[in-house]
């Protein structure tokens, strides 16, 4: 039995419908990310969840028992919003006992989980200080810290790692990953970054004007993406447009306009045949420049730009007027001459065949 089951659940906002019949499982002691752009609905699921929205149509379940009407504050739901959401006048052992409190727990328990969940999110030498004197990532484990004391059922995070720099985000990441597991909370993740998603994730929605594109690992979402929206948001991707020609063992052959190019299906369930109009998703990363041809899928042409980043190269490849991005870690190809001819090389099975 699933921890959080959505059932047909639609939501609409006088003509606007944010949600669109969304089906999903949610797992015990899952990390499952909500990633989409802005205004895709994946937050309004997030407060449906926590009970601040009722959906028009469909069921949430905990546990096997229908909540879809249960108020928030009997959901057992805990919630860490963008902005943390600290009482600025109370210390941070008053903030997170403030649920314990409201609950009217007895005090030797409130002490004694109080001091669990600051140990948790290694904050206990900070038990005394207020808000503004912490720094963003120490407020963020103050919010969670919160959430954790009134042990819930299940962990609502909204982009709970916006306000932070690059660096305290990449930090705190794996910090709310470690947390999440070492209590075997239920967690559901809200955000539009596909890094946070990819890197700490067990599995990840990916959200579209309201209804679900694809569901799976991070692999999943990023290797074998299922629609070019998928492809085009989760990462950077060539896209080429063609026309199938035939079946090739495991390989479909696609006509292109920079050559013939094998390649494999998508997960799409949609079946190929000779003569489909399709959509070929090549990532930066995984063509090579090399002096000569390798196997098949090698193209001719030359490099007409290169931004070095350290340890990492971007090089802008034109072949046929068809230019495509590439990506080389430890990069070597720095010294090409911009007029020396390049083989770009793509293995078959890194060429997905879109249908839509």
């Amino acid at each position: 039995m699933s921890e959080i089951s959505i059932e047909h659940v639609t939501k609409r906002f006088g003509t606007v419908v944010a949600l669109d019949d969304i089906n999903l499982d949610i797992e015990h002691g899952e990390l499952f990310f909500l990633l989409g752009p802005s205004g895709c609905g994946k937050t309004t699921l997030l407060r449906v969840l926590a009970g601040f929205y009722t959906p028009d149509v469909g069921h949430i379940l905990n546990a096997g028992k229908d909540i879809t009407s249960k108020p928030t504050h009997k959901r057992q739901a805990g919630m860490v919003f963008q902005n943390y959401a600290l009482w600025p006048h109370m210390t941070v052992a008053e903030n997170v006992a403030f649920g314990l409190r409201q609950k009217k727990l007895p005090r030797q328990l409130i002490e004694e989980r109080l001091i669990a969940a600051l140990e948790s999110v290694r904050m206990e030498q900070y038990a005394n200080r207020k808000p503004n004197e912490l720094s963003g990532g120490q407020q963020q484990r103050v919010a969670l810290a919160r959430a954790l004391a009134v042990r819930p059922r299940y962990l609502l995070l909204d982009e709970p790692l916006s306000n932070l720099d690059a660096q305290l985000r990449n930090e705190m990441r794996m910090e709310i990953r470690r947390i999440c597991k070492e209590n075997q909370l239920t967690t559901v993740y809200v955000t539009h970054d596909q890094k946070e998603g990819l890197s700490i994730a067990d599995r990840i929605a990916v959200f579209s004007r309201g209804r679900v594109e694809q569901v799976g690992t991070p692999i999943d979402i990023y290797k074998r993406p299922t629609s070019r929206f998928v492809a085009h948001f989760i990462g950077e991707s060539n896209f080429l447009e063609g026309t199938v020609i035939a079946e090739d063992g495991s390989f479909w052959t696609v006509s292109t306009s920079l050559g013939t190019i094998l390649g494999v299906q998508s997960d799409d369930p949609t079946p190929l045949h000779p003569g489909d109009h399709v959509f070929l998703s090549i990532r930066p990363e995984a063509i090579r420049l090399r002096g000569e041809y390798i196997d098949r899928n090698a193209f001719e042409g030359g490099l007409i730009g290169i931004s070095y980043f350290g340890e990492v190269a971007h090089y802008d490849f034109s072949c046929n007027g068809v230019n495509l991005k590439v990506s080389e870690l430890n990069p070597r190809h720095l010294e090409i001459s911009m007029a020396t001819p390049s083989i770009a090389n793509i293995r078959p099975e890194d060429v997905l065949v879109l249908v839509r």
